[in-house]
């Protein structure tokens, strides 16, 4: 049976995310830092469950090792772990730069790298979660966008490192979505994209043939002017 690996799959993006491919079949690990959310979301979707803290090395390492042990394979890897802090240039406090880089960024990267042997004994599919914030300018979003920007530029540089060995990579880049990460934002919760919006889009991926491959995909919220 296929397996995948999904970070931040306690809530939002990643569990709606979690939920679809296991309602296609997949074998699941869910990796998140809340002990309590992350038991939860395991037990309803029969996932193994690591605790762990994408932003130190040690986490990531043991992550992916126990998802080898438990399910011998990984065939899609979703980096969905993620934290955004508002602030402008000016505003910014250095630790909550940082932290948004470690998570965001790090954390992408250090769990991809770990993946990678698995990954292309099955030529599997990478799906990090990034974000419009990381294609347009975003004032008041400056620490977040940028490292979502990387995030982007990681994920297309991976394509074209990967192409011999099978792995794809897409980085999908939504407007304001459902979650709680957004609740600052005071738009209401029914008038944003939904979480379930983005899994469908990464169940499309799942469904396109080894000959097609899409780096970049960009989910705007209707209405906003981007």
């Amino acid at each position: 049976m296929p397996s995948a690996l999904v970070t931040g799959g306690s809530s939002g993006i990643g569990l709606a995310i979690a939920r679809m491919l296991r309602d296609e079949g997949y074998d699941l690990t869910l990796a998140a830092r809340k002990p309590d959310r992350l038991q939860a979301a395991a037990a309803a979707l029969q996932a193994h469950a690591v605790q762990a803290d994408v932003s130190r090395e040690e986490d990531c390492a043991r992550l992916v090792e126990s998802h080898r042990d438990a399910h011998g394979g990984l065939d899609v890897l979703v980096n969905s772990a993620g934290l955004g802090i508002a602030g402008t240039v000016a505003d910014t406090a250095t630790k909550h730069f940082d932290l948004q880089l470690g998570v965001n960024l790090r954390g992408t990267f250090l769990v991809t790298r770990e993946a990678l042997p698995l990954l292309r004994e099955r030529r599997g599919l990478v799906v990090n979660l990034a974000s419009i914030a990381g294609t347009v300018p975003t004032p008041g979003l400056a620490a977040y966008g940028a490292a979502k920007a990387a995030v982007i530029a990681l994920t297309r540089t991976l394509v074209r490192e990967e192409a011999s060995s099978g792995v794809r990579a897409t980085a999908l880049c939504p407007g304001f979505v459902d979650t709680p990460m957004a609740a600052w934002t005071g738009i209401a919760g029914e008038e944003m994209i939904q979480p379930e919006d983005c899994a469908e889009l990464v169940r499309a991926l799942l469904r396109l043939s080894p000959h097609a491959r899409v780096p970049l995909v960009v989910l705007e919220r209707a209405g906003d002017a981007v």
